[in-house]
């Protein structure tokens, strides 16, 4: 297979504009694919939505920091407030899970309480990532294998952005992210590879996360590398803190129009490349 592409709204789930949004991206525009936060506000709804669009691939979005945990607070201490929130802290956050074993062994519960919420979905496990691309944490990363075994998970978001996007959206600084990031994207592709989970070749939209509109994706299509590309968006039908308070800068309707966009359909039409989700991987050569 030469090229294969993915289109995923992360944060389904997360308030009913991102739902309104991702609705209508599915049926309308050029999206293929969602991740649910099980926990969030408005996940019921999401579910609720997802039921009725058998063409969206739905996958989890496992949220382990600027999010709302699964489990009671009584059962989470080390990795939740009292409210179940878990804050954004996350070189913190990754100290902790690494050299605590109480903490390891809580936020273990709170990754298995989360795949087990979307089993109870009945909607098909076509993907896993983790907010804010935490699976870059070995820790993590380790847990995230071995309790979706017992789910059956099939493929892994890998966070590998072509530096020629990284450093024309997010700058120097977002291209010398990713080159130091380029031991832990080696360490995750071989373990997905031991473990005989799918993962994409590339991404696009770390960089320039909030912000991926029309121009943005239609340079990437102009470029489109081989193998398999996952873009990924956050599109709402309103913008920034509306739907939450860490995203005041996103211009998530910005992003919806670019998934609606007549441009982008046609030259994806006009490109011939295969679009799905990672479900639609199975049986093609990679």
């Amino acid at each position: 297979m030469r090229q294969f592409l993915i289109v995923t709204a992360d944060d389904f789930g997360l308030h009913e504009s991102v739902n309104d949004a991702i609705e209508q991206a599915s049926r309308e525009g050029i999206l293929t694919a969602a991740s649910l936060m099980v926990g969030a506000p408005a996940a019921a709804d999401a579910v609720r939505r997802a039921h009725t669009l058998p063409q969206l691939r739905v996958g989890l979005h496992v949220v382990l920091a600027d999010g709302r945990a699964v489990l009671a607070p009584p059962m989470i201490p080390g990795i939740a407030d009292g409210s179940g929130h878990m804050d954004s802290r996350m070189f913190a956050r990754g100290i902790r899970y690494f050299a605590l074993p109480s903490v390891r062994r809580q936020l273990e519960a709170e990754i298995r309480a989360q795949f087990s919420a979307f089993a109870r979905t009945g909607l098909p496990l076509d993907h896993v990532n983790v907010h804010k691309h935490f699976h870059l944490h070995p820790t993590i990363l380790e847990m995230l294998l071995r309790v979706g075994r017992d789910y059956g998970v099939p493929a892994v978001r890998i966070p590998a952005e072509p530096a020629w996007f990284a450093g024309h959206s997010g700058g120097w600084t977002a291209r010398a992210s990713g080159i130091l990031l380029m031991p832990w994207i080696a360490l995750m592709k071989a373990r997905l590879r031991a473990a005989r989970v799918l993962h994409n070749d590339q991404i696009f939209g770390l960089a320039g996360s909030g912000a991926m509109d029309e121009a943005k994706v239609l340079e990437i299509l102009t470029r489109l590398p081989a193998g398999v590309t996952e873009i990924y968006l956050h599109p709402a039908t309103e913008s920034g803190s509306a739907i939450a308070a860490s995203m005041g800068a996103y211009r998530h309707l910005e992003e919806l129009r670019a998934l609606l966009s007549p441009r982008i359909r046609a030259a994806i039409q006009g490109s011939g490349v295969a679009c799905g989700g990672y479900g639609d991987l199975a049986g093609r050569v990679r």
